[in-house]
């Protein structure tokens, strides 16, 4: 029998022409006895999401529309104030349009919501997606540190973890897959698949609109750690994403780099608000960050002129002194 000890508000958002995608998360999460509401943020979708919705005749489904695409802290944030504000649940679940939950995965999140310790603003739980290796790592009980907030890094390189990091991939080569952790902490996640008290939104309130695109949930769940929260990651729960995420398709190739390959608004907000949350939640020493630094960009420089993207380096260099600056919010086109 399904726990419905809990009221729970599912929170999604959704832009272009993804109904193929919604459709099937909508049909999931209203076959959940917890769930009470269903907030969908429309971001300026190419179909009338609205009327699409309609057809599943549940009330449950509410539509909030907006006239051009905000982004996803915008989108988060007005589900979430919605939530708040205008619903009774208990619980928020935040899912992406694309997120498939497994059919018992809001049963294993309230049975663990129920024997984890805590208050419930000092706890959140996080759905394993087994498409991001980080997370599948950890939930095996890697250390969270290996992969987040490693110190003075600059886009993930530090030269002081060059020997450690080889040691770590050959470890992994050769030892086999341990099985799941029944939980794992984790310093922060995406949206999709974060469960939460509302008690948490009391606490750390809602997603910051100047990170526009990208990054905005990591700055939004580190809070809950730094308020001394913590994210449990809980393996046994699965979500599935059912459209690959920017990235994971690249091919590598050598002298090339993704970062100048894929260039596009999406990877200068990626870079910009990257360099804006590590420089103010990473970096203990702006010495060792400058050797990091310098070292990457010298690197990209060189893969610029043997790819022949001078153009996007110009261009990820300008990220990169937008976020080290704070230069934040929606970006004019031609930063890409």
């Amino acid at each position: 029998m399904a726990n419905i000890k809990y009221k729970v508000c599912v929170l999604t958002l959704t832009y272009a022409n993804r109904w193929q995608f919604l459709e099937q998360v909508l049909k999931r999460v209203l076959s959940f006895a917890p769930v009470t509401q269903v907030v969908v943020v429309n971001n300026a979708a190419l179909y009338n999401v609205e009327e699409y919705a309609g057809h599943l005749n549940d009330s449950r489904v509410k539509v909030l529309y907006n006239a051009e695409n905000l982004g996803s802290a915008s989108g988060y944030k007005q589900a979430l104030e919605y939530a708040y504000q205008q619903t009774d649940a208990d619980m928020v679940w935040l899912l992406d349009d694309d997120n498939l939950p497994d059919a018992s995965a809001l049963d294993i999140l309230l049975s663990n919501w129920e024997q984890t310790e805590g208050a419930d603003d000092q706890k959140a739980l996080y759905c394993l997606r087994e498409d991001r290796p980080p997370h599948v790592k950890i939930a095996r009980g890697e250390n969270p540190g290996r992969y987040y907030l490693v110190p003075n890094n600059f886009m993930g390189f530090s030269i002081f973890h060059i020997f450690k990091n080889r040691l770590s991939k050959a470890r992994d080569k050769f030892s086999g897959a341990s099985a799941y952790l029944p939980k794992a902490a984790m310093p922060y996640v995406p949206y999709g698949g974060l469960l939460m008290h509302r008690a948490m939104i009391g606490l750390i309130g809602f997603p910051d609109e100047q990170f526009y695109l990208y990054v905005d949930d990591s700055e939004y769940t580190y809070r809950i750690t730094k308020n001394g929260g913590t994210i449990w990651l809980i393996p046994e729960c699965k979500v599935v994403d059912i459209d690959q995420s920017q990235g994971l398709t690249y091919q590598p190739k050598a002298f090339h780099s993704h970062l100048l390959d894929q260039w596009s608004f999406r990877t200068y907000y990626a870079v910009r608000n990257r360099m804006y949350f590590y420089a103010r939640n990473a970096v203990d020493s702006s010495f060792i960050f400058s050797i990091n630094k310098s070292l990457y960009l010298f690197y990209l420089w060189m893969i610029s002129i043997l790819s022949s993207k001078q153009q996007e380096y110009r261009k990820f260099l300008t990220a990169v002194n937008d976020g080290l600056n704070g230069k934040m919010g929606k970006a004019e086109p031609g930063k890409w």
